[in-house]
């Protein structure tokens, strides 16, 4: 299986092309479309089945218009408003086939409702939930603390070779994660030496 990285000038956003031998392909967050990547698909052969959405924030997903215009895909998504685009409802727990592609979901919201990560083989596309140092923004100490413990419980305990693929900013790996994510271990500080008030 073959990984291309697809990066989005203006957001600033991450995508990614999956290829593989038998020339089956799908886009995991087609924030942006453009010629390098129409012809990355053409060049080698490709025939586009799906474009995979983590979460429906804009820069994540501008380039379906496009995709859609040029290519029948399905779209997968835990959100089925998007922008008005007929969507496949993914869900925790089931897996999803799509060619000889085959994806674990997992869901981590926090960042977002509808946030989800896709596992393939060893790779996590994780969207803005976990990033190289730094895990997805919340609007409130509830959304974060939902979304640590996903991480956690979910992604903390696969296996320490998986590699991350997040929405923004460079691959990195579970393990470097686990050990020196700074948010994460600003989020166990905080747990470890919170004060406690006693009411009587």
């Amino acid at each position: 299986m073959d990984v291309f990285f697809c990066r989005s000038k203006s957001s600033r956003c991450n995508g990614y092309l999956l290829g593989n031998t038998k020339h089956d392909a799908v886009l995991i967050d087609p924030g942006h479309v453009d010629i390098n990547m129409l012809n990355l698909i053409e060049e080698n052969n490709y025939h586009l089945h799906a474009a995979l959405i983590t979460h429906d924030h804009k820069g994540h997903t501008n380039g379906l218009r496009c995709l859609t215009c040029i290519y029948d895909i399905a779209i997968y998504a835990a959100n089925k408003n998007l922008g008005g685009y007929n969507v496949k409802m993914v869900r925790e727990g089931e897996a999803l086939t799509i060619g000889d592609f085959v994806f674990e979901i997992i869901s981590v919201p926090g960042h977002s409702q509808d946030s989800v990560v896709y596992k393939i083989e060893q790779l996590l596309f994780t969207g803005d939930v976990l990033g190289a140092g730094f895990v997805g923004r919340t609007t409130s100490m509830y959304g974060s603390a939902i979304q640590m413990t996903a991480i956690r419980n979910k992604l903390f305990t696969l296996p320490y070779n998986c590699m991350v693929f997040p929405g923004h900013g460079p691959p990195t790996s579970l393990e470097a994660e686990r050990l020196f994510n700074s948010d994460v271990q600003y989020s166990e500080y905080k747990k470890k030496y919170r004060p406690r008030f006693l009411l009587e």
